[in-house]
């Protein structure tokens, strides 16, 4: 029988009984271990088939497979050692005919073949090959060859280990600045805290002190012995995580993917419960790395204190009679202090507030830190000197500096309880880019860039009100417990408002501070639904708004709150088009504040003086009066109310030089509310609103607001603002021609072509979003406003434009947002007869629409 096929038959069997021994709880350093020990064996043999013992070459593994590391699907990497290049034909065949036995025999293997002399220059070249020999173990073959490289690259000049050092830590560095180590997708063994972060501390022990494994470094005092144990327990579920997603993927995947997560979690045992089993998961994964990436910071820290002792030591400066700063650490002076006076450990990072020279913690005292962290007999919020200092770091201008690195260290949630309960916490969608704790982190990161001058032209609003604040750590309050209630159950905003309550009650805030700290929580989410999922050119709905804001000084805390929390929650959220948004609704409820209870401006004053200021514009442009009273009176009143005089002065010139007969296209060269406006002129006709959608969908843009109506005389005014997939206006002159010529063959088209849709992208099909239909009370009795929750799936608006005009449903306006892979869209709705929808209309739209939207999407 062939043997490679034996052997690749043994691996497979190898492979379903690691699977059953994994599925059963064996610890994973077995699993691992026991691969490794069962490929050695068939190295071995295969060698012992193709050479003698007389033969001066050599077999040695390197890399993780040197460590003695071997998951399912990692690389077998080797080194064929030979005495001297292996130039003749025969010594190249038979090393070929080996590599290829390998191959077939089901095994990934990544080898060189090298004398020892190249082997030595490629590894003083190159960092990582260095790295790989220092792991490398003799598999078979002639052993003194073998150690006359084990020699060698244990001499001083290969690598000193100060050289040795630097080149690993700016090898993390640059490896960190590639990924996030809170990505929704990590790679589990090269994001920040991940498996590559265990590996460069061994690397470094290695090479400093010959250590072969992370335990020696326990005998070398660099690592304490419930230290060893925190980073093995890491290294543990992260190699668990590795295992099962190799078996699961079937190739040598490290990425986290969505469509995997859930299978990886089933296999690791977890089960939906309060919170979904990949949420449980990822929440460990989240809270191991973090934990990693803390042990990492300290251990090269004192690494670089012992390798690079040689280089002019930091400068030390007094603080006071506890504390010091050397370069740009901070340092406790007692070794004790901590422990005996737990408000020190708050005092420390009210210290760093104050100083803008310090950055970090000096690695003792992290470590005084971290044993500090662990021996707390409860939250250092019950300590009441802990919360006058955490009330001077609030009050404090570089209050935030500080708070960041109580978050980096685990002394946010030592301090607050409610805290712990959010690290690591992940929502299983496209739209929360982080953890909760880290959401929250960024949230107030951005409330720090407000007030830096640099921000401004981002943030222009907000760079103003920052600073106006009555009190601007009332809004550091609000950020922080926004959001702390998520993952219990209920309502996150109404459950954080009361804990946000309690806190301020327990820090002695006067009760109006508290309750506006609570409000801030418990609204935080309102003024971007108003302004992203409401009509806010409806005076009513500002007036809603404005009622719910009470005041201009809530307003403030709560539009700064909003940008702040927009832009924390991933690097797609937030763009023009949301800010614009959100300064005209600030705007808007300001007029109405500041209006008081007078009655607001009456819709024939609003029509009125907006045809006024458009026809100013037309007049000084040389357009005849005549020619625009004539078009006007094809215009209904609800035109000049949904449109600013920019825009119908706009249209009504295009109008004027077009052919009436024809279908008109205009996107506009500047941008409107952050976005490029479209304007469609047509005879109306069934379909209209979806054909567009189908247009706008296969050219890959997105459609933001849409204000749907016709003329007098049956002709559809239709006004979208679009936006590229990265959230910017379409600016390409070649591009908007494209969209122009693609609606006006559409809209011209006697009879609408079957739409054709893009595909399901594969980051979408892991999610399963209920489509829901809820119709909205309202105060116009002449319109219907309804909200709808689907899977943002291509061709969802098309879909949508389908169900109306099955069921006689005409469309004035609609707000379309985007959350991740939800769609959440509100319609402005009217029924045939130019009213709102009664029970049965709605009932029967909802059927149409939970049958459509339900329906297999194209994989």
């Amino acid at each position: 029988m062939n043997t490679a096929l034996v052997a690749k038959n043994t691996l497979v069997d190898l492979n379903q009984r690691l699977l059953a021994q994994f599925a059963q709880k064996q610890p994973i350093t077995e699993l691992v271990k026991e691969r490794c020990v069962f490929v050695d064996e068939l190295l071995k043999q295969a060698w012992q088939s193709f050479y003698t013992n007389d033969q001066t070459i050599a077999l040695i593994a390197v890399g993780g497979y040197g460590r003695g590391e071997l998951h399912p699907h990692s690389d077998i990497d080797l080194l064929i050692l030979t005495q001297t290049e292996a130039k003749n034909l025969q010594a190249q065949e038979l090393i070929s005919q080996f590599i290829t036995y390998l191959w077939d025999s089901g095994l990934e293997i990544g080898h060189s073949v090298r004398t020892i002399e190249q082997t030595l220059e490629l590894g003083l070249s190159d960092i990582s090959t260095a790295t790989n020999l220092l792991e490398a173990r003799l598999l078979s073959g002639d052993e003194s060859l073998f150690d006359q490289l084990y020699d060698a690259i244990r001499e001083h000049d290969f690598w000193p280990s100060d050289t040795f050092f630097l080149a690993k830590k700016q090898e993390q560095q640059y490896r960190h600045a590639k990924a996030n180590a809170f990505d929704l997708e990590p790679n589990i063994k090269s994001c920040p805290g991940g498996l590559r972060d265990i590996q460069t501390i061994a690397w470094v022990a290695m090479r400093h002190f010959d250590a072969a494994s992370l335990q020696e470094l326990v005998g070398y005092d660099f690592l304490e012995p419930i230290e060893l144990t925190e980073l093995l327990e890491c290294q543990d579920f992260l190699w668990q995580l590795r295992f099962s997603l190799h078996m699961i993927a079937g190739r040598d995947e490290n990425r986290l993917l969505f469509d995997l997560q859930r299978q990886v979690a089933a296999a690791m045992g977890y089960e939906d419960g309060t919170q979904l089993a990949v949420e449980q998961m990822m929440k460990r994964y989240y809270r191991t790395v973090r934990r990693v990436m803390e042990l990492n910071e300290m251990l090269l820290q004192l690494f670089k204190r012992a390798t690079l002792h040689q280089t002019a030591p930091l400068t030390i400066q007094p603080i006071n009679e506890n504390y010091q700063r050397r370069g740009h650490f901070i340092e406790v002076l007692d070794n004790q202090l901590f422990e005996q006076q737990p408000e020190q450990i708050i005092n420390l990072f009210l210290l760093v507030a104050k100083n803008s020279n310090i950055q970090r913690i000096y690695a003792p005292t992290l470590r005084l830190l971290r044993k500090a962290r662990r021996g707390l007999k409860g939250p250092l919020q019950d300590n009441p000197e802990c919360r006058k200092c955490l009330m001077s770091i609030l009050k404090h201008p570089r209050g935030i500096t500080a708070l960041s690195l109580m978050h980096k260290h685990g002394i946010l949630s030592s301090y607050l309880p409610a805290w712990r309960n959010i690290e690591g916490q992940m929502q299983f969608d496209l739209f929360h880019a982080y953890t909760v704790d880290e959401h929250t982190h960024r949230l107030l990161l951005n409330i720090d860039r407000f007030s830096q001058t640099e921000q401004i032209d981002e943030f222009p609003l907000g760079a103003i009100l920052i600073n106006q604040l009555p009190k601007k750590g009332l809004l550091v309050l609000g950020a922080i417990f926004h959001d702390i209630a998520k993952g219990r159950g209920g309502d996150h905003s109404k459950l954080g408002s009361k804990d946000a309550l309690d806190f301020c009650k327990l820090h002695g805030l006067n009760d109006h501070d508290g309750r506006l700290v609570a409000w801030l929580v418990e609204n935080h989410l309102v003024m971007s639904v108003t302004a992203q999922r409401r009509d806010i050119s409806d005076p009513d709905v500002v007036a809603f708004f404005a009622d719910r804001v009470q005041d201009a000084v809530h307003l403030s805390y709560l539009y700064c709150l909003t940008v702040a929390d927009i832009c924390a929650t991933n690097h797609k959220a937030w763009n023009n088009w949301k800010g614009s948004l959100l300064r005209d609704l600030y705007f808007s409820t300001q007029r109405v504040l500041a209006r008081g209870k007078e009655k607001p401006i009456d819709v024939a004053e609003r029509v009125q003086e907006t045809k006024q200021k458009a026809q100013k514009e037309l007049l000084r442009r040389g357009v005849k009066q005549k020619n625009i009273d004539a078009l006007w009176l094809r215009f209904k009143d609800d035109y000049f109310l949904r449109h600013q005089p920019n825009q119908v002065s706009w249209h009504t010139e295009a109008l004027l030089k077009h052919d009436k007969q024809k279908p008109l296209v205009l996107i506009s060269k500047h941008t409107t509310r952050g976005g490029s406006e479209l304007f469609v002129y047509a005879k109306d006709k069934p379909k209209l609103f979806a054909t567009v959608m189908a247009v706008l969908d296969n050219k890959n843009i997105n459609v933001h607001d849409a204000n749907v109506m016709t003329s007098n005389d049956d002709y559809a005014l239709d006004t979208f603002v679009i936006l590229e997939q990265d959230g910017e206006p379409i600016s390409q002159l070649s591009r908007i021609q494209s969209i122009k010529k693609s609606l006006e063959k559409a809209l011209a088209a006697q009879k609408p072509k079957p739409s054709k849709f893009r595909k399901l992208s594969r980051i979408m099909k892991p999610f399963n979003v209920r489509t829901q239909v809820s119709f909205l009370p309202g105060t116009n009795h002449d319109t219907s406003m309804m909200e709808l929750i689907a899977l943002d799936f291509p061709g969802l608006l098309a879909s949508v434009g389908e169900v109306l005009h099955r069921c006689d449903i005409t469309l004035l306006s609609a707000k379309i947002t985007t959350i991740g892979e939800r769609a959440e869209d509100f319609f402005i709705l009217q029924n045939n007869a130019g009213s709102e929808l009664n029970e049965t209309q709605q009932a029967q739209l909802s059927e149409a629409l939970l049958g459509a939207l339900s329906t297999p999407l194209p994989q």
